[in-house]
């Protein structure tokens, strides 16, 4: 007779737990669900962690997806309590931290790379479009980085009197503008080129330089700047 029991990890070889094999061959040798499961730490009487781990995967499509769960989905998942679920965001938040460029070192904006680098960790899985404006001392280096609105982009919205306010108060030499587009196709909209031609010609005014808008899709970006828009 078969036996239906579900595989535990008291089952799996010693050398092939989660645990052991992150001890022996470090981190990174380890999949998503090898680390998800150290981090729960225990399954159940029916479901091995190595099981529940897995579940958590498939929930979320993308594993950056996870970047923005909360605790009520979490827990929806079957077999994640509330002290999972915790253990689970706070190893997410503490990986956002860790990638984050703003240290105390300031960040350097050389080039579209730089500044897509800068914000690509979190804002490519953003399910709304936000619109971020770095504001840049002389040396090009980022003093602030600020969300100035949350939503669809358009002219009207995207007010430069708000953006170069912000930018004469910290004493801005130049700036540089990001959004993202939650569909992950960064390739930019009538309504994108024409927001960032009102800024150029309000820097230029002011004498603030708008130095590039960058558009964040999926994991890529895209210069208005390196495309001849601005």
């Amino acid at each position: 007779m078969l036996n239906d029991a579900p595989l535990m990890i008291r089952d799996v070889h010693i050398a092939d737990r989660p645990r052991e094999r992150l001890v022996n061959q470090g981190a990174s040798a380890l999949s998503n669900q090898e680390l998800i499961a150290i981090l729960l730490r225990t399954g159940s009487k029916q479901e091995s962690v190595l099981h529940l781990a897995n579940r958590v995967l498939t929930h979320f499509e993308q594993i950056q997806e996870m970047k923005n769960a909360t605790i009520e989905e979490m827990v929806a998942i079957h077999g994640i309590g509330r002290a999972k679920a915790v253990q689970l965001l706070a190893a997410v938040e503490l990986g956002r931290r860790l990638s984050s460029k703003q240290t105390d070192t300031k960040f350097t904006i050389r080039s579209p790379k730089d500044a897509a680098s800068y914000l690509m960790a979190d804002m490519t899985s953003l399910k709304q479009e936000h619109f971020v404006v770095l504001f840049l001392n002389i040396k090009n280096q980022v003093m602030h980085r600020q969300t100035i609105f949350v939503g669809s982009l358009n002219a009207s919205i995207v007010h430069p009197r708000e953006i170069f306010r912000e930018a004469v108060r910290r004493s801005s030499a130049s700036i540089v503008c990001a959004h993202n587009h939650p569909s992950g196709n960064p390739a930019p909209s009538p309504e994108d080129i024409d927001v960032t031609k009102r800024l150029v010609e309000a820097g230029s005014i002011i004498g603030i330089e708008l130095l590039d808008h960058v558009i964040i899709g999926d994991h890529q970006f895209i210069s208005l700047k390196e495309k001849g828009f601005m």
